[in-house]
């Protein structure tokens, strides 16, 4: 599905004015806090800001969301300001969406849209490609009614429409074609990324995977520790395909340590869905780095949310090691111990200034360590490969020759373990 930018004809950036309702049963978010991030989805988005709205909303409106008197206000916003879409921090149904366009006069768009915009604006492989048209298909065919929706590059041509059929029931037919279709074409990209992985574990390096709230500094993180030139910027959704790359640890021991999509609250279940098979890089992981932005000021809310996700995915119990990162932003930095403590694996680091890097290396060669075991091995020296298998992905401890055999004790982690099996000696 063709992306449609945030932007007008001219290229110049659509005027928008946010709306974050305040809702009775609202979290520990603020809606100040509500309304900066949703600030920083429209910035992401390629938006100008040029309004904001926090309405009270006691009981939402089925046919508008909001009340007689804030969608009036409203109204009035869009108006004074020109703007040209209004942008709500939360989800619309179908009927209130059309029906408060119909009231303002100007495009409007809900939360799980502007952050299906911006995926398809950042998804660079294929794969990525294909999951974000399928969750913007899911999303869009419940919202046909009334919207003139144009579907031609679909798919469709001559033969498709049948007697009697109306343009929105050829949409629909079409959207669902299209979402068909690109089940069967996820399907082959995912039974390529099996093939990849089994091709993994026949090298069994340690895989970690970094993880956290969108824009946190896992992308900083990753290049800061394996010397990569990873996109970075102070945006949200700055990573969006999963990237990977090889990390020599201090005793010279190799793991793979892979970024993944940041996390945000409310995420929406279509990206849950689609990104499922991208996200096996967290489900596969040995050990988690989750990272979080401590000079954020509900950096413990972010955390929360983190972990919800996490456990949505299935990878709730998988090691591991707390990265509270952006100290350097800290004003005051006197109850960084308490927060640490918090935590059975934490520690405090700058990945922008490399602060507190050696002690997470550490950690890390910890916890693999500690997935490892010591083993005894007659190895033929006609197999020497099998050495430098050793070499390469364990730490030999002892190594000597007798007649035309090496033996060997090595530390070595279980996928490892298992393949050496028929040399293993008492």
């Amino acid at each position: 599905m063709t992306r449609e930018p945030i932007s007008t004809q001219d290229d110049s950036p659509e005027r928008a004015v946010l709306v974050s309702p305040r809702f009775s049963d609202r979290s520990v978010w603020d809606s100040d806090d509500a309304l900066r991030e949703l600030r920083e989805l429209a910035r992401t988005a390629g938006a100008e800001v040029v309004e904001c709205h926090s309405p009270s909303v006691r009981r939402p409106s089925a046919a508008t969301l909001l009340g007689r008197g804030a969608l009036e206000a409203l109204r009035a916003a869009v108006s004074d300001t020109q703007a040209d879409l209004a942008i709500f921090d939360c989800d619309l149904s179908p009927a209130q969406q059309r029906n408060v366009e119909e009231a303002l006069s100007a495009k409007v768009i809900d939360r799980t849209q502007i952050i299906l915009d911006i995926f398809a604006g950042r998804a660079r492989t294929r794969e990525g490609k294909l999951q974000v048209e399928l969750a913007q298909l899911n999303y869009l065919l419940p919202r046909l009614t009334g919207r003139g929706v144009l579907l031609s590059r679909l798919g469709g041509g001559i033969g498709t429409r049948g007697p009697g059929e109306t343009k929105l029931e050829v949409d629909r037919r079409r959207i669902r074609r299209r979402i068909h279709q690109l089940g069967r074409e996820l399907s082959a990209v995912r039974r390529h990324r099996d093939v990849q992985r089994k091709r993994r574990e026949g090298v069994p390096l340690p895989g970690l995977a970094l993880v956290g709230y969108t824009n946190s500094g896992k992308s900083t993180l990753l290049n800061r520790l394996t010397g990569s030139d990873v996109l970075t910027e102070d945006l949200l959704f700055a990573t969006l395909d999963p990237t990977s790359r090889r990390l020599t640890l201090p005793n010279n021991q190799c793991v793979v340590i892979s970024d993944t999509v940041g996390f945000i609250r409310n995420l929406p279940h279509h990206l849950v869905a689609a990104f499922r098979a991208t996200l096996e890089e967290v489900v596969e992981a040995d050990l988690l780095l989750h990272v979080i932005d401590v000079s954020h000021p509900h950096s413990g809310e972010q955390e929360r949310v983190v972990r919800e996700v996490l456990g949505e995915l299935g990878a709730a119990q998988t090691p591991s090691i707390v990265v509270c990162n952006k100290v350097d932003l800290l004003a005051d930095r006197s109850d960084l111990p308490r927060v640490l403590s918090a935590y059975e694996r934490a520690v405090a680091t700058s990945a922008l200034h490399g602060e507190g890097l050696d002690e997470l290396l550490r950690m890390v060669m910890e916890v693999v360590a500690a997935g490892r075991r010591v083993v005894r091995l007659r190895i033929p020296q006609a197999r020497a490969g099998v050495l430098s298998r050793i070499h390469e992905h364990g730490r030999l401890i002892s190594e000597e020759y007798e007649g035309n055999d090496v033996l060997v004790v090595a530390e070595v982690g279980e996928h490892l373990a298992a393949r050496l099996a028929e040399f293993v000696v008492d």
